[in-house]
């Protein structure tokens, strides 16, 4: 990828895009971590994989990796990873294992933050989940149970701003377009019955058909 030009790239539901990224997650002892490793569906926000690592690891990124895809039962070569440049992301054991399972590789600008907007959503949301424990995690067991709840919640409970309101499962599973269909009915009706009580049109549960990783911003002269 060219180094000078941001990712542009837009996702439909016939192919896939993943974002993968990890990061550092308290341990209770000062100066200690364990690493989180996610992988995330950029069309429905589905997290695909995830796991709790007590370092930072090519090996362990590539089998994660493995693991996901094997998993969605989507070895079809039309798989697309976008990541930051950390050592794991780049090392020859985890390229190689890209390369066997016909993964493109699409990585963030060095030093541009906002280049993997997905997983910094995502990440956010889980260092700010209420149920997160603010002390750290005893021990590594402790921190995988909790990932493994947590991303329970976020692929069948929570309701994503980013995806109308539907769960990134619903979503996933191409369930979201009759779902929204049927909540824009409801608005509707509603407000024909009490046209008073609505001062604008009712919210927008159209179908997204595209995400698009930094998508160009539109100007006008």
């Amino acid at each position: 990828m060219d180094g000078l030009n941001a990712p542009e790239k837009s996702i439909h539901g016939g192919a896939t895009t993943c974002a993968l990224a990890g990061t550092g997650t308290i341990f209770t002892v000062v100066g200690q971590f364990y690493y989180l490793y996610l992988i995330m569906d950029v069309f429905s926000r589905y997290i695909v994989g995830a796991e709790v690592f007590k370092s930072e690891s090519g090996d362990d990124a590539a089998a994660l990796l493995q693991r996901s895809i094997y998993n969605e039962g989507c070895i079809d070569g039309r798989i697309i990873l976008h990541s930051d440049n950390g050592g794991p992301m780049k090392c020859s054991t985890m390229q190689a294992k890209m390369k066997d399972l016909g993964v493109v590789g699409s990585r963030s600008r060095p030093r541009v933050s906002n280049d993997n907007p997905y997983s910094e959503a995502l990440f956010k949301t889980v260092k700010y989940c209420p149920q997160y424990p603010r002390g750290g995690f005893s021990d590594i067991t402790k921190a995988r149970v909790w990932v493994n709840t947590f991303v329970t919640w976020y692929n069948e409970e929570h309701q994503h701003s980013g995806i109308q309101y539907v769960t990134p499962s619903q979503r996933h599973k191409g369930e979201d377009r009759e779902i929204l269909k049927q909540c824009k009915e409801l608005y509707e009706a509603a407000k024909a019955q009490n046209p008073t009580r609505w001062s604008r049109d009712t919210r927008n549960w159209n179908f997204i058909e595209s995400v698009a990783l930094n998508p160009e911003k539109l100007t006008t002269d």
